[in-house]
């Protein structure tokens, strides 16, 4: 056994969202072969171009790759890393593999709660994560999660709190609890060029941004300052908030950040009495929406009492059982997988 036949072997591994062998498309960074002394078997040593942690498609690659070699009688040793063009030292977040914005065109369709449970639910996967509440004008996150906790600091760098396993910075930590704050431009880009810079937060696979809606200061300060994985756009499915979901996408066109799909919230309401599903905001607004600008379609959830109280409590939904929970899932799921297939696609494209 050596590098040869493990590469020929691995050639029959196939991406399930490139549409070819991970070797042919470049996502095999190093292989590394060590023979027992009597020659008995060994270690095969593979490094992959994966950079999506516990995304079920990087998940099954791996496995697959596992059960491509589990016949050669050497054990199978993986490690999965995509190199950073930069140092790190000129890297802005040298720690974190992953920045997901979430983002919508309007307020009151449910973007926070898409966040908190994006990040809740990539957590429950097994991942390490952050979640940065960037809305300044409603950051609402630390009561979502029920943080009581504030932030330490020593005067120069800041240790986020956790709950859920997720570390929280809000703006919310940086205000009173009533007080009511202006935000001009120069102030938001020093406010999020410093929680960027001074926050430790440490190795994580994602953090889930949550941004304010529309397309302001904000939203231009962390395009040109964060680098983004991709963007999730939350809509409700009546037209209003579909136009205004649009103007969100014409944004991260213009900055050529990925939109990794689209999220549709209030899809829906089921009768608890009766039983009978109504379509309260109308149906597949979310849906075509994605169909016409050609985006994945992350999925929907329902207009559910259970979304209003675990906000209100502090116990994001995607952590329970029943309905909506499994939709938050399935969303958090598409997500990761999403931000995979940009990483992936990127190794392959550069190399």
């Amino acid at each position: 056994m050596n590098e040869a036949d493990v590469r020929e072997r691995l050639a029959g591994v196939e991406d399930p969202d490139l549409g070819d062998d991970i070797v042919s498309l470049g996502l095999v960074n190093d292989v590394a072969v060590e023979t027992e002394a009597d020659g008995a078997g060994g270690t095969v040593h593979v490094s992959l171009a994966l950079g999506a942690p516990f995304s079920p498609h990087e998940s099954a690659i791996a496995e697959d790759v596992r059960d491509a070699l589990a016949d050669t009688g050497f054990e199978v040793d993986l490690s999965a890393s995509i190199p950073d063009e930069l140092d790190a030292d000129e890297q802005v977040l040298p720690g974190v593999k992953n920045v997901i914005a979430v983002a919508s065109g309007k307020g009151g369709v449910g973007k926070s709660t898409m966040a908190v449970n994006v990040a809740a639910g990539l957590s429950e996967l097994g991942a390490r994560v952050g979640l940065f509440d960037a809305d300044v004008y409603g950051p609402n996150v630390p009561r979502m999660v029920s943080a009581e906790e504030r932030p330490q600091t020593d005067g120069e760098t800041i240790v986020p709190p956790e709950r859920f396993g997720v570390k929280l910075m809000s703006m919310d930590f940086l205000t009173g609890e009533d007080d009511p704050v202006i935000w001009r431009g120069p102030m938001v880009h020093k406010i999020i060029t410093q929680l960027v810079e001074d926050v430790e937060w440490g190795e994580l696979d994602y953090v889930v941004l949550d941004l304010p809606p529309g397309t302001g200061d904000t939203q231009l300060t962390i395009l040109q300052t964060l680098p983004l994985t991709g963007a999730v756009i939350v809509t409700t499915p009546q037209e209003v908030a579909l136009d205004d979901a649009v103007k969100g996408l014409r944004m991260f066109g213009k900055h050529d950040t990925n939109v990794l799909g689209i999220a549709e919230n209030m899809a829906g309401f089921r009768c608890p009495d009766c039983g009978g599903f109504h379509e309260i905001f109308g149906s597949g607004g979310g849906k075509a929406l994605a169909q016409e600008h050609e985006l994945p379609f992350l999925g929907g959830v329902p207009l559910d009492p259970a979304v209003r109280t675990g906000g209100d409590e502090g116990e994001p939904v995607v952590l329970g059982e029943g309905e909506t929970a499994d939709a938050f899932r399935v969303i958090v799921e598409n997500v990761a997988n999403n931000a995979g297939v940009v990483r992936r696609r990127g190794v392959s494209e550069g190399r």
